[in-house]
């Protein structure tokens, strides 16, 4: 890969990025040919991130085209294409990816690299018409250790629930991936407070354009565990952004030198959320 590890181990570089592109509903040919182009613009990278439902497009007409738009991750031509151009250029590829197991749908994200697909994580916290089309996920909340950093994975929505960015915290991501077809106007807001709060980097890969009637927001963002955002793209654009993070700024949980994130918690008296 191309991260850089200094020599006493005390900075960990990692180039980390995104893809913002306007999926088209149905093109899913199309919507490789997109991304193919803008992933040679973050050959240099070592993981980039790039939206949710990025084979198919997001608002069916129906279920039977939803059906019909789905992909078996055993027999997919996006995995396919993914994790080639995964090896071809060495890097690390989280993407939204419209799946079929058996007759039921999800909306799921997926972990590709050099040596094809590592793993999945499929969308908890459904979104208005997704009720009509996907399963809820049911693969929990794993993260993936891939050598230069752990990462998790969340899907647009579930950026309004606090407990699974903590999770997957507690679990020991650095970087936490969320591709989205973001909605609401608010959740660029949200995401840098999540990765304050837990401190980890958090990327989401947003989409832009109107779809059937349904307006998405752009604006991209990588953010890092102080909360700040260090990049944000356009609302209406394609964009390519890439950024150089120190890993040892998401595994210091240190608040001040008497604080820590996780250690501070009493976990005893968090009950009452379960009830």
């Amino acid at each position: 890969m191309n991260s850089i590890l200094s020599a006493n181990s005390q900075t960990q570089i990692v180039k980390t990025g995104f893809l913002q592109f306007e999926p088209i509903l149905g093109k899913p040919k199309n919507n490789i040919a997109r991304i193919e182009s803008q992933l040679l613009q973050a050959a240099d990278a070592d993981l980039i991130v790039i939206p949710e439902l990025a084979n198919s497009g997001y608002n069916f007409e129906s279920k039977e085209q939803a059906i019909q738009l789905a992909e078996s991750v055993d027999n997919s031509p996006f995995l396919n294409f993914l994790s080639e151009q995964a090896k071809k250029l060495n890097i690390y590829i989280v993407s939204g990816f419209h799946e079929i197991e058996k007759d039921l749908l999800y909306n799921t994200s997926v972990l590709v690299g050099p040596n094809g697909l590592i793993g999945k994580y499929r969308k908890t916290h459904l979104f208005m018409n997704e009720f009509d089309f996907f399963e809820k996920g049911n693969l929990g909340l794993p993260v993936f250790d891939i050598g230069i950093c752990k990462i998790g994975m969340l899907i647009c929505f579930d950026w309004v629930f606090p407990e699974v960015w903590r999770i997957l915290a507690l679990k020991g991501a650095d970087i936490i991936c969320h591709p989205s077809n973001l909605v609401l106007p608010y959740a660029q807001q949200a995401v840098p407070v999540h990765g304050l709060i837990n401190k980890t980097f958090n990327i989401t890969a947003n989409r832009y354009g109107t779809e059937r009637g349904v307006t998405f927001s752009g604006q991209s963002i990588i953010s890092n565990p102080t909360g700040e955002t260090l990049v944000k793209a356009s609302s209406d654009n394609d964009e390519v952004s890439i950024v150089h993070i120190n890993l040892n700024k998401a595994r210091n949980k240190n608040i001040t030198e008497r604080n820590h994130v996780f250690n501070d918690r009493f976990p005893k008296d968090y009950f009452e959320i379960i009830k």
